[in-house]
């Protein structure tokens, strides 16, 4: 582990622990001023009394401060960086999930074994729960236990726990309950022969020099302890933890009890972000902070740490989701941890003292961005996104486990080190024993009608065509021998990309054969947030619109197929692993993945944000879109076509977010703001310049498949404008969007 260096002059304080009031932050981090002004408003609010702030950067500490009080009743006292604050809920990851991880790696626990291996008596032996449902709070079980009426001791607390049923199925939803980790807590005493603030003393506190993280703190720190919340007739709790439940269980639970100081987290922070060098393996290290919690599921954990959910205030706007991970305590106390920048930021707070006020998240999530922007986060910093295929990846793919695997790929099925899904799968123990490839083939570089199956030269195992004159989606006899059929393409966005319909194909085969159908998710480069018509009229459905969609339809391949498997009520056993990071305001290029051509003729973000607009036309004879050229679909051509006067005529309509240019027989098109183009406007001004500067070289009931709406066929044929066509056309979207809306995973 590298030693923890302080920087500035507060080393020397800190060493000695003998701070007494605020101290100037060093000045070499930039974020200073701004964090003072956080904290200094939060205390003047009376949101919280007071605050210590610590954030390493590069094994370094930058930046550390006391800010206010630390109690305030009996007596006022300052706070200083020597405080020991209740840790609360902290203490899952700090105490048990190390814990965990030490008897992981020594072989005496496993994550994916049932519960009722380590502790028989649990639900009367009847359960199916795993340690890893416990430790991503996808158990099913309540929140926490019930308080009354009294009870006291470790023992009841524990015999409660063990007794508690499930209040929902497990893996089914997200529930974050302390009885996850009280049990946790128990099984590394049964496991170690140990309670467990012995064994996390032993095993990992001491280690890492952490003499000042302790449950239940001996009289003589009572001093130093910052109390939390004044009960009646108890009066101020000061070194007593808050948490009813582990106060009630003597003070020592796996879910809160631990009291520590800024200093010493740090520590341990520093080790998270070492890989932990000699406490813990990389690899156990890598494995507890990526994501665990079941595929489909929005809130993402891993074991024992907070990833992406609904709690994951802390993490604030600029630190990157998926890759980074932390955790928060009910009494006011937050770390995060970003091994992209090597940093991670510590708020300590007893913002329970005098009483239990408002949550403090945005003031977390406030001083997490300041941070980041001040190690050099920015908003356009690219940041890798998980795809399904690295979320299954991480999870062993462990639902596809014993189970005879055929997969629907291409050239796109890649994770984000760049890896083939097949290979991955095959390393990682999948049978995986059928391929199936879409439009453009395996390899996709094909560029005609009909594309004969093939062998993987890698593998040589064969590969299915689902893009011949008589197979369009598998069939019987290719589906037989198969338990189950995984889909991982990447797709553009519009609604006349054909892989889209190749995976509902699928789905219908999978559904009549009684296969389960898993997709791996994967972004939509053109972003998830733009909605833009035509819709494409109910009967009017083929090979290039299985369902209407409007032609940007801003969804991923597993929200279509979660709404095709509702709307056209298919009947599949559909599983979609979703994305790990990725929010739908995203560009592919934010994203940190590799870019890979999903067809011959889409070769740059450009290209794909261009190609619903300027293609919506393609089917009109002689008009060319630029496929085969050095730029497809940034340029469209015609023998016929004047480009200069067509480039005018686009330009005078002051289209948002494109210039025009002429070139040969044609134009080129410049995006100068791809977050104000609209692509249907851009086609509609396109179809109509057209027919006006060369009347019948465009038909558009040759294009009725792919433009989607006769009624906008029937305004353009008519000679409306074409602005208030697109205009008018934006209500028809209302409908489309609250249907939508219903199928959603990301924000």
């Amino acid at each position: 582990m590298r030693k923890l260096r302080i920087v500035g002059s507060l080393g020397t304080v800190m060493a000695v622990a003998t701070c007494v009031a605020a101290t100037a932050a060093p000045a070499l981090f930039s974020g200073a001023h701004a964090i003072d002004d956080l904290i200094e408003t939060a205390v003047r609010d009376g949101k919280i009394p007071g605050a210590v702030v610590l954030v390493g950067h590069n094994g370094h500490v930058v930046y550390e401060k006391a800010y206010g009080k630390r109690a305030l009743v009996p007596s006022s006292e300052p706070m200083t960086l020597d405080t020991i604050f209740d840790c609360a809920s902290l203490t899952k990851v700090v105490a048990t999930t190390s814990s965990v991880m030490a008897l992981v790696e020594a072989g005496k626990i496993r994550i994916s074994d049932k519960v009722t291996d380590y502790l028989p008596e649990f639900q009367s032996g009847n359960s199916d729960l795993t340690i890893r449902d416990l430790m991503t709070h996808y158990s099913g079980l309540k929140p926490d236990l019930d308080l009354v009426p009294a009870w006291s001791g470790y023992e009841t607390g524990i015999r409660m726990a063990l007794a508690d049923p499930p209040a929902i199925p497990r893996e089914t939803k997200f529930v974050y309950s302390d009885i996850n980790f009280e049990l946790m807590g128990e099984i590394v005493r049964r496991v170690s022969g140990q309670p467990l603030d012995e064994f996390a003393r032993d095993h990992v506190f001491q280690p890492l020099g952490m003499t000042e993280t302790m449950f239940r703190p001996p009289a003589d720190l009572i001093p130093r302890i910052a109390p939390t919340e004044e009960l009646v007739p108890d009066g101020v709790l000061r070194g007593v933890v808050h948490d009813p439940t582990a106060r009630y269980m003597g003070g020592v639970a796996g879910h809160a009890g631990l009291f520590s100081t800024a200093l010493d987290l740090s520590r341990f922070c520093q080790m998270m972000l070492d890989k932990g060098d000699k406490l813990f393996s990389p690899v156990t290290i890598d494995f507890f902070t990526s994501p665990q919690s079941p595929p489909g599921m929005k809130d993402v954990r891993g074991l024992g740490w907070d990833i992406d959910s609904k709690y994951s205030g802390n993490r604030g706007e600029l630190f990157p989701p998926g890759k980074s991970y932390g955790h928060t305590g009910f009494t006011g106390t937050s770390i995060w941890i970003d091994p992209g920048s090597d940093t991670y930021v510590i708020l300590l707070t007893n913002a329970v003292h005098p009483k239990v006020g408002k949550p403090i998240t945005p003031l977390r999530k406030s001083v997490a961005t300041v941070v980041a922007a001040a190690v050099g986060y920015g908003a356009a910093k690219q940041e890798t996104v998980l795809t399904g295929l690295d979320v299954a990846e991480a999870g062993h793919f462990s639902l596809l486990a014993g189970k005879r695997v055929g997969l629907i790929t291409n050239q796109t099925g890649i994770d984000s080190e760049g890896r083939r899904n097949i290979d991955v799968m095959r390393q990682a123990g999948v049978n995986l024993t059928a391929i199936f490839s879409p439009e453009h083939g395996f390899l996709g570089v094909e560029d005609h009608t009909n594309v004969a199956g093939m062998v993987d030269p890698s593998t040589g195992i064969r590969v299915f065509s689902l893009y011949t004159e008589k197979t369009m989606r598998p069939t019987p006899e290719m589906l037989r021998g198969l338990d189950v059929v995984v889909f991982d393409i990447a797709e553009v966005g519009a609604r006349f990309y054909t892989f889209s319909t190749t995976m509902a194909y699928a789905m219908e085969a999978c559904a009549k054969a009684g296969k389960p159908f898993v997709v791996l998710d994967r972004p939509n480069p053109i972003t998830g947030l733009h909605v833009e018509g035509p819709l494409l009229d109910v009967g009017n459905e083929s090979f290039v619109g299985y369902f209407p969609l409007p032609l940007r339809h801003g969804m991923t391949m597993g929200e279509l197929a979660k709404m095709f498997n509702g709307e056209n009520r298919l009947g599949a056993d559909l599983t979609v692993v979703p994305l790990a990071g990725w929010h739908r305001a995203d560009w592919f290029d934010a994203t940190g993945l590799q870019w890979v051509n999903p067809s011959p003729n889409i070769r740059n973000l450009t290209g794909a944000l261009l190609y619903p607009g300027v293609a919506m036309l393609e089917y009109s004879e002689g008009y060319s879109v630029g496929r085969g050229t050095d730029s497809p679909f940034e340029t469209i051509g015609a023998k016929w076509m004047d480009g200069r006067a067509l480039a005018n005529a686009l330009n005078a309509r002051e289209i948002p977010g494109v210039r025009v240019y002429p070139v040969h027989n044609g134009v080129r098109f410049v995006v100068t703001d791809r977050d104000i183009l609209n692509t249907e406007r851009l086609g509609l001004e396109i179809a109509a310049a057209l027919m006006k500067l060369d009347p019948g070289k465009i038909k558009l009931d040759e294009d009725r498949r792919l433009i989607g709406s006769g009624q906008v066929i029937m305004r353009l044929e008519k000679g409306d404008d074409p602005q208030q066509i697109w205009l008018d056309d934006q209500a028809a979207l209302s409908k489309f969007l609250e249907l939508r809306a219903r199928y959603l995973f990301y924000e």
